[in-house]
């Protein structure tokens, strides 16, 4: 793999796998197309989380560029408990503190971490050009945190619907860039 950028999903109706996207997350969705043919990197792969969130944020790009999407579980949004959490985001702000911290039937932060990290060490031992993921906010920001540590819960609540980041090496290091312009 060369470069990876990673998406996060455009505006949606609601958080099950079948959401689909609002009207406003329709034209983001055309928008982020618009802005990736702009931006001059090659994408030579999609994958994508297999939920209908995720796809239709990236089928416009992806149809514009006659690349077919791939879809892959490990790029599902965490499941923080399957009971209904009445203050979800404080729950998730511990879990950014406590990376092991685990809901009934939920994942923890390690788990899901490990479960897309996976992903990037199939792609990293690969020659497959540079490869786009299409994830959900939470997922995204703890695979940041593989490239930088100090990627927390405050830069989980300023991510953007859509968001994008660049992730390249350069001199051995790996380079995290927010490319994406509200």
């Amino acid at each position: 793999m060369d470069k990876l950028i990673l998406v996060r999903h455009s505006e949606t109706e609601g958080q099950h796998e079948d959401s689909p996207l609002t009207k406003l997350g329709i034209r983001q969705a055309q928008t982020l197309a618009n802005f990736l043919d702009q931006a001059s990197y090659e994408v030579n792969r999609i994958i994508s989380s297999p939920y209908l969130r995720a796809v239709e944020t990236i089928k416009p790009f992806a149809r514009n560029k006659g690349i077919d999407i791939e879809k892959d579980e490990r790029l599902e949004e965490r499941v923080l408990s399957h009971e209904p959490i009445d203050d979800w985001e404080e729950v998730l702000h511990d879990t950014f503190q406590d990376p092991d911290l685990k809901l009934t039937g939920g994942e923890s932060s390690q788990e899901a971490k490990k479960r897309v990290v996976t992903l990037i060490d199939e792609l990293e031992s690969q020659d497959c050009g540079n490869v786009l993921l299409v994830t959900h906010g939470n997922l995204l920001a703890l695979l940041l945190q593989k490239y930088n540590r100090e990627i927390g819960f405050y830069d989980w609540k300023r991510l953007s619907r859509p968001d994008v980041y660049l992730i390249q090496k350069q001199g051995g290091e790996y380079i995290v860039e927010r490319i994406w312009e509200d």
